[in-house]
């Protein structure tokens, strides 16, 4: 091992488990991988080591704790030394609510804190805790070194008018319902990343980041902080995502419940896994057969268009909180940073604003390849891969020194 001050990352989402042991002076990453497909009948896991590159199944119905004892039980006897270079493990938690501004040390308030905000992000914080609560025990030496980093601690400098909803103010004052935001992790990345690539500041630039996967959100980021994003007080606002709505008219919950007798549960259940390009399309949640069958069904066709019509208001209204100025638009994210048909649509949408795509461009900046997709002298938009494990490693070798 080239550093014996290595991090391990576990990034718990709603339905996959990514990992890796990276050096967080560096970024070198000794053992990647993820495990997908989570209770479904083809689980499986992907990992890379040495530079080799490994799959196999985890079990139907195999999910989060059968993922972390495969990579404890089979992936690290390849490697042993792999487990003395770990000095601190980092987990992203998607909400933290008002009380976590920051990353923090996990102790027995922290998993509490993370319970409590479960009610705001149902599909993701129970997951965060499986993995805690399987790190603790697959690695009891390393008990008081697991670090949480925070989705929602990016957006903690949205002002009140971005964040507050306009429902009776005690709802918020007493109960803490208000907008938070998510991929926050991401979208700092990525805004920093971009404050290089365009030689500026990062108090002096500002970009609109639109962090595209199963999960979607859209932020927009004046002189290096949030000021506005798409995700609320939990993670179903927004944009159209994999099998989740986002906006929609409150309204339809009741029409849900009272014309349909659908239960609270039945919709929540909707809202959240059946809806979104799975919804529209009836067969898929993925943006892949999406793009492939857009020119044969009907359905998928009208998926992916209204994917990019939200997404273009979106970034349209987001360009007016900038004072007059966008450095950038940045795609990150599963589909942000391979679907070249979203990005080519939405930016056709955009030429208002300057934009001019380089298709040229646009085809090479995918599969873990970045850069300006647009032509030169045009507005910029740029592909910036994330790498949020990168952040989650600093955060937690940080504090944990």
């Amino acid at each position: 091992m080239s550093s014996s001050n290595n991090v391990l990352v576990l990034n718990c989402g709603s339905s996959s488990l990514k990992f890796a042991i990276i050096n967080p002076e560096n970024g070198d990453e000794f053992l990647s991988g993820l495990a997908e497909c989570f209770n479904l009948p083809d689980a499986r896991i992907k990992w890379k080591l040495d530079g080799s590159k490994n799959e196999a199944s985890l079990g139907a119905g195999a999910a989060h704790s059968e993922a972390i004892k495969f990579i404890v039980n089979s992936i690290f006897p390849q490697k042993p030394e792999l487990l003395d270079s770990i000095k601190s493990i980092g987990h992203r938690i998607v909400h933290g609510g008002e009380k976590y501004t920051q990353s923090v040390v996990i102790d027995d308030s922290v998993l509490k804190g993370i319970e409590e905000a479960a009610a705001f992000a149902p599909l993701h914080n129970p997951a965060h805790l499986i993995g805690i609560r399987e790190a603790f025990a697959a690695f009891p030496h390393l008990k008081n070194k697991n670090v949480a980093v925070f989705d929602t601690a990016f957006h903690t400098t949205m002002p009140k008018e971005a964040y507050l909803y306009a429902i009776p103010n005690e709802l918020y004052t007493k109960h803490g319902v208000r907008r938070y935001g998510a991929h926050g992790t991401s979208h700092y990345y990525v805004s920093r990343k971009a404050a290089k690539l365009l030689n500026k500041p990062v108090d002096q630039t500002n970009v609109i980041t639109c962090h595209l996967g199963n999960g979607a959100s859209i932020t927009a980021v004046k002189n290096g902080k949030c000021v506005e994003t798409s995700m609320g007080l939990t993670p179903l606002e927004g944009l159209v995502m994999g099998t989740r709505s986002g906006d929609i008219d409150p309204a339809i919950m009741f029409f849900l419940h009272d014309n349909l007798k659908m239960s609270v549960a039945d919709i929540n259940n909707l809202l959240n896994k059946k809806s979104g390009l799975l919804g529209l399309t009836g067969v898929s949640s993925d943006c892949r057969y999406v793009t492939d069958h857009y020119d044969t069904d009907e359905n998928a066709k009208n998926a992916l268009d209204v994917f990019v019509h939200r997404l273009v208001k979106y970034i349209g209204g987001y360009a007016m909180l900038l004072d007059g100025r966008l450095d950038a638009i940045i795609f990150t994210g599963g589909i942000g940073e391979n679907a070249e048909e979203v990005r080519r649509m939405a930016l056709q949408k955009l030429s208002i604003l300057g934009f001019e795509l380089d298709q040229e461009r646009n085809l090479a900046a995918r599969f873990g390849k970045g850069g300006t997709i647009t032509k030169d002298g045009s507005a910029i938009a740029m592909v910036i891969p994330t790498n949020e494990e990168l952040v989650i490693a600093q955060d937690a070798a940080r504090l944990t020194a």
